[in-house]
Parts: structure tokens; C-alpha cells; sequence
């Protein structure tokens, strides 16, 4: 029931996952507005339904709508992994609830005092990086980035077969010893934590493949760090269109470079890039971005299919209780 798009395009994307990854699907939310989005009514094969009466709007306080609102499509989508009956959850909905509903209902892991949010950045010719946190907590500990560090990295061995993954620092300067107090206290215990500790990276470091695998940042930095290039590939692809479209020479050029553009373009899409997953969860748990189309969710239900595959969670947990 969640996102700018729910429920149309998040049933439109179940399908189209069942048919194309053959995974099994669970739809959780108001039988009213998801049944009719069913082909005749009826339920396909590889998908399953469990009514949910309540859901929890965008703008909702988190822990407050999670708290009175047990019947809505996130808590009780919760319930469905804590029960066995579901692998996963993926939702485009209320982050902040999606986020309390997995920390009340699923649990976190021994030690780590709240989960974060590592998304994604592609990298043309290589697998992602992965940016933790996104947003989840804004003012952290140095050694609650340590934990994410650890997490990180067996989400990225786990999920791209990268057996010592480079981590980095998100700072001001590369050299050690630049930055804030958070990042001048936590550079030396990640240095002893983890040998593929490369230092600190800078903003300029971000989808390049030749530097670092994982990127560690507080949540506030983090978050707007991933807004930012976000809005600077907005801003790039329509001045690319703009030009094009200046004058009769420049639209014939662009008939034969616009679709080399698109091609090249739809690497940074966040509909192919997959969900954001949370780390310190005891269970997988896959956010996709608000205004997630049905591509986009196929795409996270992807990635969150892959991850119980490959007991994801299990490794994650393992690496932060062997530092303890």
C-alpha cells in the first residue's frame, strides 16, 4: 500500500516478478483496492494474498503509526517473514516505518542499537558500491559505523562474490585525519577493524570503480550525499536533452546519439538499481524508493530474493558478533 504509485504499480511489479524471476509472491494489504488489480480477480499462480485493513500514509509519525496501526500492510507484511511465512519484505512505503516496524516486529541484532539504510550506487562496468548509512540514523557513534562497516561488507561478499571488499570513509579530504570529530574517532577503528580499509574518500570517489567498494557515513551526510547525485544526473540528463533539442542540426544528431544516451543512461536509473537494504535487521528487509514504478519493484524484489538466498542476514549477523 506504500509509494507514490501503491498499490497499482507495487501489484503491477509482484507479477511481473513471479513471471520473470520465478520467485513466489506475498501481497500484503486492503483486499478492496488490490484484488480488482488482479488478473479476472483471481490469484496467479506464485502469488498469495494476505488481507491487511489499515496502511500507513507517508507523512505519518513512524513509530507512532506502526504502534496503533497493527493491521496495516507494513506491520503485518512484517509478521509474515517473523512468522515463516514470507522470506523477505519489500515496500516503497513510509521508510521511517518500514524501519520501526522491522526493528519492533523482526528485531535487531545483538549489540547493534538500530539498523541503516545501504543503498546502492551503480558503477558503469562493475558491480555497485554500496552507501550506509542513507539516512537512517543522522548523529552515530564512530563505533556504530564500525558495525555498518562489517554489515556492509558481507552484504557486498554475499551479494557480488567480492571476497575482500574496500571500504572508505565519506570525509572532506582523503588524507587521514581530515574531517569532523566523528570521522577523526572512527578512522582508527576502522583501520584496526577491517585490512581492506583504504581511508577516507571523498564525494568525488562515488561510482568509480577503482577505489573503494563500501562508503561509510553518518546518515545526515550520507542522505545528502545521495541527493545530491541524484539531482546532479537529473540535471545532466536534461541539459543533454536541452541541447539536442536547440536547433535542426542538433535534433538530427540527436536521432542517431539519443539512444546511445538512453542506453548509457539507464545504468543510473533507480528502477533497475534494486532497493535499499537494512542492515542489522533480523530478516530481510528491502526498501524501494518512494516513486518506485512496477520495473522498480521487480528490481527490489530481486535484490531482496538474492539476499535470502544467500542467508545475507545470517553472515551479516555473524560479522558484528565475532567483533563484539
Amino acid at each position: 500500500m506504500g509509494g507514490d504509485h501503491a498499490p497499482t504499480e507495487i501489484v503491477a511489479g509482484a507479477l511481473l516478478a513471479v513471471k520473470e524471476l520465478d520467485a513466489n509472491v506475498l501481497l500484503v494489504g486492503r483486499d478492496d483496492v488490490v484484488e480488482p488489480l488482479l488478473p479476472s480477480g483471481n490469484l496467479p499462480t506464485g502469488v498469495e494474498f494476505l488481507a491487511a485493513k489499515e496502511e500507513i500514509e507517508m507523512g505519518e509519525d513512524p513509530i507512532a503509526a506502526v504502534r496503533n496501526k497493527k493491521d496495516s500492510s507494513i506491520v503485518q507484511a512484517m509478521n509474515a517473514v517473523k512468522d515463516g511465512r514470507a522470506s523477505a519484505v519489500v515496500s516503497a512505503g513510509n521508510t521511517g516505518a518500514v524501519t520501526t516496524a522491522a526493528v519492533l516486529r523482526l528485531g535487531r541484532f545483538k549489540g547493534v542499537p538500530s539498523p541503516a539504510i545501504a543503498v546502492p550506487i551503480p558503477v558503469a562496468g562493475s558491480h555497485s558500491q554500496i552507501l550506509v548509512d542513507a539516512g537512517a540514523v543522522l548523529d552515530p557513534a564512530p563505533e556504530r559505523l564500525v558495525q555498518y562497516a562489517l554489515m556492509a561488507c558481507e552484504y557486498v561478499r554475499a551479494r557480488w562474490g567480492v571476497d575482500k571488499p574496500r571500504v572508505g570513509l565519506l570525509s572532506v579530504g582523503s588524507e587521514k585525519g581530515k574531517g569532523d570529530e566523528l570521522r577523526r574517532n572512527t578512522y582508527p577503528l576502522l583501520e584496526k577493524a577491517l585490512p581492506s580499509f583504504v581511508g577516507n574518500v571523498e564525494g568525488s570517489d562515488f561510482m568509480k570503480s577503482d577505489r573503494v567498494d563500501v562508503i561509510i557515513s553518518d546518515g545526515f551526510t550520507g542522505n545528502i550525499a545521495l541527493k545530491s547525485l541524484e539531482g546532479a544526473l537529473r540535471s545532466l540528463a536534461k541539459m543533454v536533452f536541452s541541447v539536442i533539442d536547440i536547433n535542426e542540426e542538433t535534433r538530427a544528431a540527436g536521432e542517431v546519439l539519443l539512444p546511445h544516451f538512453l542506453q548509457a543512461a539507464s545504468l543510473y536509473d533507480p528502477d533497475v538499481t534494486g532497493g535499499a537494504l537494512l542492515l542489522g535487521i533480523k530478516g530481510v528487509t528491502v526498501i524501494s524508493h518512494g516513486s518506485s514504478s512496477a520495473r522498480a519493484i521487480v528490481s527490489s524484489i530481486a535484490v531482496a530474493a538474492e539476499c535470502a538466498q544467500r542467508n545475507v542476514v545470517d553472515h551479516m549477523k555473524e560479522a558484528v558478533t565475532d567483533a563484539s
